[in-house]
């Protein structure tokens, strides 16, 4: 049997933390990298311990929900909290991360960024990850395949 290629894997890693999504607006995942070895992951939703939007409704202001933390954030919060370096580590995530998240990842040392589908990919974000020396690449995500790969195993 074949094995299952790096980008699948984490990619499939991050549409799986995407279903814990609390957010009724767009549910995404995202997957921290080291030497092929995960070191974080998280998903948009509530802060611990705080009413979630799939219970009581967004909470909107200027077109924006602020009672979520985005996936992106949350991964690197989680590596915050454990001690874990982001340095040269890579990131995998459902959609392209917003102006805030991708200002994050960059301070945070990520060199690499793949995503799976574009949202609201913003000009800045682009010339930010341009001038910091970030790849960014859409890689396809079938989850089709993946299901290929369960049902032969």
């Amino acid at each position: 049997m074949k094995r299952i290629q790096w980008h699948d894997y984490f990619m499939a890693q991050s549409h799986l933390l995407a279903l814990r999504s609390t957010c009724t607006r767009l549910s995404v995942g995202a997957t921290i990298t080291k030497d092929n070895r995960i070191i974080a992951g998280g998903y948009n939703g509530s802060v611990s311990g705080e009413v979630h939007c799939i219970d009581e409704g967004c909470l909107m202001e200027d077109g924006h929900c602020i009672r979520t933390i985005h996936a992106e954030m949350n991964a690197l919060l989680q590596c915050a909290k454990q001690g874990v370096s982001t340095e040269n580590a890579t990131i995998y995530v459902t959609h392209f991360p917003c102006l805030n998240c991708t200002k994050s990842i960059i301070q945070a040392g990520i060199k690499t960024i793949y995503y799976a589908e574009d949202y609201h990919n913003h000009d800045y974000a682009i010339k930010l990850l341009n001038r910091a020396g970030v790849h960014y690449e859409k890689i396809s995500f079938n989850p089709q395949h993946i299901a290929e790969y369960l049902l032969k195993a």
